[in-house]
């Protein structure tokens, strides 16, 4: 399931203009009938914070403060559903089961309803799908046709949640919970999809911390879009020395975003190998770029040479920090970014036989 193998840099946002205070959630879930907890988590600068409550026949209360809203997730025992903690009281209430329960009381919260209502029906499908894969045998899962089938049906969902997300956002311009459905629309958003979305959103919004984050983000998007030429950046190899992206001037480039311990990345890795060898005589070449965490170089040269990656690489070791990613607006890996020799972008994101079949065009001499 190709599209399932992103890792996302998960942005929780929702900064808002509002002012913190006192929340209380109210629940009610008539499927949990023994004693158990439900609790939220959220940070609060560098620190990790919990609000919790005992659950008694079903109906619990939390209650804290926060600073600002923000989106958290309620977790009760393995299973949890995303709210907003806004001043006020937040209702939770469900028939049966956390994932079933409708949200509401608050008006951040009476937003986020109606986009899980608008979703319902394609959200369903999604969970089929998992179903369906997660059922299928090892035999299943090696074949062809079942992959690309399920690679379709993942394809026509998202195509139809994006479908429904864009109807919300228009429909919706001045609560941020438009702006955070925007933040979380695509692994890799195209700019002249999301653009119109985000201009269409209040000032008000717009102007919170939150909206001019996703403006700057938006600006490098706007940046690395195909058929501009690349922004430039310098980093440091395995060795210390510094690379700038101009000195591959006068080749094909594949600037690969990825990590030792993102394991799409990893998965992804050979097929890199398999177009490096085929073409790297053919004025092609590959630049990594890594994610690890600060202190992990050991990870990322070992996994270097466990993977067989032999070309240039390059970090700073800031995780999702990665000035280079941050430039580049990455926010999920594997991704890459296609260069011609003159440096304009000529594909992005392109995995699997995609990659083969571009190198193919753009380097095999045609009679």
């Amino acid at each position: 399931m190709k599209n399932y193998f992103a890792i996302v840099l998960l942005l929780i946002p929702t900064v808002l203009w509002a002012q913190g205070g006192s929340y209380t959630i109210d629940g009610k879930l008539a499927g949990i009938k023994s004693p158990t907890k439900a609790y939220v988590r959220y940070r609060i600068g560098s620190d990790i914070h919990a609000d919790s409550a005992q659950i008694q026949n079903g109906a619990f209360s939390i209650k804290g403060t926060i600073e600002e809203p923000k989106q958290v997730a309620l977790f009760v025992d393995k299973s949890y559903a995303l709210i907003y903690l806004e001043p006020g009281t937040i209702t939770v209430n469900s028939a049966d089961v956390l994932e079933n329960a409708t949200i509401g009381g608050t008006p951040l919260n009476v937003d986020y309803q109606k986009l899980k209502t608008m979703l319902k029906s394609s959200t369903d499908k999604m969970a089929q799908l998992m179903k369906d894969y997660q059922s299928a045998t090892d035999v299943q899962k090696k074949s062809k046709a079942f992959e690309e089938s399920i690679d379709k049906r993942n394809e026509a969902i998202q195509a139809e949640q994006k479908k429904i997300k864009a109807q919300f956002i228009q429909e919706n311009p001045n609560t941020v919970v438009s702006l955070d459905v925007l933040q979380q629309y695509d692994y890799t958003p195209d700019y002249a999809e999301v653009s119109p979305l985000f201009d269409g959103l209040s000032g008000a919004v717009k102007n919170s911390k939150s909206g001019k984050e996703y403006a700057k983000m938006l600006a490098g998007i706007k940046a690395t879009s195909i058929g501009s030429i690349s922004p430039e950046f310098t980093q440091t190899d395995t060795a210390g020395r510094a690379v700038a992206l101009s000195s591959f001037r006068g080749k094909y480039v594949l600037i690969d975003f990825w990590a030792s311990w993102c394991g799409p990345c990893r998965v992804e890795n050979p097929n890199v190998v398999k177009n490096f060898q085929q073409y790297k005589d053919k004025n092609f070449t590959v630049l990594g770029v890594s994610l690890d965490r600060p202190n992990a170089k050991e990870a990322w040269m070992k996994a270097i040479h466990k993977d067989g990656l032999d070309w240039t690489h390059v970090s700073d070791l800031k995780f999702w920090d990665n000035e280079v990613a941050k430039q580049y607006a990455v926010r999920s890996i594997p991704q890459n970014f296609l260069l011609s020799p003159d440096g304009k972008i000529v594909a992005k994101d392109i995995r699997g036989e995609a990659l083969g079949k571009k190198l193919e065009e753009l380097l095999t001499a045609k009679p």
